[in-house]
């Protein structure tokens, strides 16, 4: 009876919570606690192919890479070829692969392995131009930029001599271009796209595409790789930070050259906040393809400053990006159209960036999306040299100390963000800190905590009045997902989960427990898709939300 009852409880119960569609779900339900490493097929290893590269699979997944972007895939052009191998942008043929890596199959073998361990996968798109002997060129030459003559043109404004423009008033070649990409979604299960040179495509073909694009799989990830604003009312879910970091320039480099320093880059992060929306991400790097080849390494750019600049694109709100070889110390400029291999050695910053990524995977405060995790200032006694910030949810918290500047300092923090107890990520030390704590950080030094666990303990400074039991995040999840939960006096304790038919599929809590907060993970590993039910009991009150399971 009591069955019956508890099944009828629930559907009632779901008839007054709106159930959050498949068509809802965006790349926030599974990229919002992981990073992007960009993969360079060709240098990654010395043969070059996709099967050579599945043998570091392991080792980045024990780095705790999440989204590997893979350089295009596709057949580079022969014709007016740049160097031996050519660019990987002047594409050949957009359905295929290269035979220098492999075959589409290896690709699609490669892809199931990266999703088998949990890792998701984006490829480049060049949609701006071709290869001059793109297949295009003679199946749909009118879709194509032609000078008076009736001649192909390179892009306008570039010297991008080895490629040619398309040109988007043909109707015809934006059907291609999205049936284009719809095919690796389809064929290759790719997870999304980082598109190449976007500045020079037309705003409603880009409107046009990623509405299609959403429409075919709504948690597909889009990157732009330009900085406007303007790409994510395009429908863009990430633009690049291009003037923190770029083309030899921009605000790290000046700090770098001592020509900006962290006042600077304090306004510049609050620029940030104000300009997008928490969903709105952008990219931030130290390095990648184009500024590796072009502009220096991180060593030529920023020097001894490298590390505080890798903490702080990793830990600043947005997503962060890895180029291949920065675990390794890479301090060469790989050969843009040429075979150079990465000289890997010892991996001597894989610990750096395994302490990172573990950091942004397990604490919330660091999660992607989230409008009141967003990144805050404290100030300190130097605050032209030293950026310490603090990012929080809940009673999770990671706190960032950064000396930008080349020599030691000493200081303190105003206010009290950061009283408390914290554990160094690095060295697993737990400190605490008061208002009269002084620091002292090297030259370009770092401190990154975060706040010690006190899940469960009753706190007496805080008087806590409520019974709440949180949303679980994140929602839609596939297969684990967090549950908070607060009770405000001792008392015996139910957390159970039931389906839709009103069957106990899982008991996560059942005991006595004091006033306070609490927080569990929940593996659903075992479980179908669909929607569930979680109760809290605390005494005789009850309180229930849904969650939806998504495989």
């Amino acid at each position: 009876m009591k069955l019956i009852i508890r099944f009828f409880s629930i559907i009632l119960l779901l008839l007054f919570i709106p159930i959050k569609s498949s068509w809802g779900q965006t790349h926030l339900d599974w990229s919002y606690n992981l990073s992007i490493y960009e993969v360079n097929t060709r240098q990654f290893t010395s043969d070059g192919t996709f099967d050579a590269f599945s043998t570091h699979l392991d080792r980045l997944q024990d780095m705790g890479v999440g989204i590997l972007w893979f350089m295009p895939v596709h057949p580079i052009g022969e014709q007016n070829r740049l160097g031996s191998m050519g660019s990987f942008y002047s594409v050949k043929d957009y359905l295929d692969v290269s035979s220098d890596y492999g075959t589409l199959s290896d690709f699609k073998d490669l892809v199931d392995e990266i999703h088998a361990r949990d890792m998701y996968v984006i490829i480049d798109w060049v949609p701006n131009h071709t290869s001059w002997d793109n297949v295009l060129t003679t199946e749909h030459p009118e879709w194509y930029t032609k000078d008076s003559d009736g001649n192909f043109v390179p892009p306008a404004g570039t010297n991008w001599t080895d490629v040619i423009d398309l040109d988007y008033e043909q109707q015809g070649l934006r059907e291609y271009m999205i049936d284009a990409l719809k095919f690796w979604v389809d064929s290759a299960g790719v997870d999304g796209f980082r598109f190449d040179a976007v500045d020079y495509l037309p705003d409603d073909f880009m409107a046009q595409m990623t509405d299609s694009l959403k429409k075919h799989k709504p948690d597909i990830l889009l990157l732009a790789e330009g900085a406007d604003e303007k790409y994510h009312d395009l429908g863009f879910d990430m633009n690049y930070a291009w003037d923190l970091y770029g083309f030899g320039g921009g605000i790290l480099k000046n700090i770098a050259d001592r020509t900006a320093n962290a006042s600077i880059l304090a306004s510049y992060a609050a620029g940030e906040k104000t300009a997008y929306e928490s969903d709105e991400l952008r990219m931030y790097f130290i390095s990648n393809h184009d500024e590796n080849s072009w502009h220096g390494t991180t060593f030529e750019l920023f020097g001894t400053a490298s590390d505080a600049f890798t903490i702080l694109t990793n830990t600043i709100h947005g997503m962060p990006l890895v180029y291949n070889g920065e675990e390794a110390n890479l301090n060469k400029r790989l050969e843009f159209f040429e075979k150079d291999l990465i000289p890997w050695g010892s991996y001597s910053k894989s610990i750096l960036f395994e302490r990172l990524f573990k950091l942004r995977k397990e604490n919330p405060a660091l999660w992607s999306g989230d409008p009141e995790n967003y990144y805050s200032r404290i100030l300190t006694s130097d605050n032209s040299n030293i950026f310490a910030y603090y990012r929080s949810k809940n009673e999770d918290a990671v706190l960032v100390l950064l000396n930008l500047s080349t020599s030691q300092k000493t200081f303190t923090m105003l206010g009290n963000a950061y009283f408390g107890s914290w554990k160094n990520i690095f060295t697993n030390d737990t400190t605490s800190y008061q208002e009269t704590t002084e620091f002292t950080l090297p030259a370009w030094g770092y401190r990154v905590f975060e706040s010690v666990e006190t899940t469960g303990t009753y706190l007496e400074n805080e008087r806590i009045t409520d019974f709440v039991l949180e949303q679980n995040y994140p929602n839609p999840f596939n297969p684990t997902t967090t549950i908070k939960y607060q009770v405000p006096s001792f008392s015996k304790v139910k957390l159970s989960v039931y389906d839709m038919l009103g069957r106990n599929v899982a008991t996560l809590v059942d005991q006595n427990q004091n006033a306070g907060h609490y927080q569990i993970n929940f593996n659903a590993e075992a479980l179908p898709s669909g929607i569930y039910m979680y109760q809290l009991n605390f005494g005789e009150q009850s309180l229930t939300r849904k969650m939806m399971l998504v495989k």
